[in-house]
């Protein structure tokens, strides 16, 4: 009987340690956007089926760096997988071309959405952030392109690959 317990229990261990590394690195909620944990490789992404997008700004480190925390006026270098709430498609991604990292510079400042301006701060060298950006925050009422509706909330997956070419 011990034995059968035991064996059970292991038996319980392995299938827990078989979850996949997306389904680990979500919040816990059904609502909760999952994503890849695979350092150095670009990430799963899944938005949740049947949940209204946040309202507000929201970020959730998926691998925590290290080093100096990027601050205003910092360049930071990144690689990013952007994903339409609404449709759950992804919109661009800078690992399809070539795995180039874009830098934002000066963050606060720089030339992209202001969810990546504010979403970025605090940031370490080999971060992980999810972030996921309301319209009024990302490309607003005029949307951007055939992918990004107007109005759409996005949902990026940023990995932090140098700050100040650091």
């Amino acid at each position: 009987m011990l034995g059968t317990l035991a064996l059970s229990g292991a038996l319980l261990l392995g299938l827990a340690a078989c979850a996949s590394a997306e389904e680990q690195a979500g919040g816990g909620g059904p609502c909760d956007v999952k994503v890849g944990v695979e350092a150095g490789k670009k990430p799963s992404v899944t938005v949740p089926d049947g949940c209204d997008a946040p309202k507000g700004l929201e970020q959730r480190d998926i691998i925590t760096g290290e080093g100096p925390a990027a601050k205003a006026g910092d360049a930071v270098s990144v690689q990013y997988v952007g994903v339409a709430w609404s449709t759950k498609k992804q919109f661009d991604a800078s690992w399809d071309r070539g795995a180039k990292p874009f830098t934002v510079a000066p963050l606060g400042q720089a030339s992209v959405i202001q969810g990546w301006n504010q979403g970025l701060v605090g940031a370490q060298k080999g971060t992980r952030r999810l972030l996921v950006i309301p319209s009024d925050l990302g490309y607003g009422a005029r949307g951007a392109g055939n992918d990004i509706k107007p109005n759409e909330t996005l949902v990026f997956v940023v990995d932090v690959v140098s700050i100040n070419g650091k």
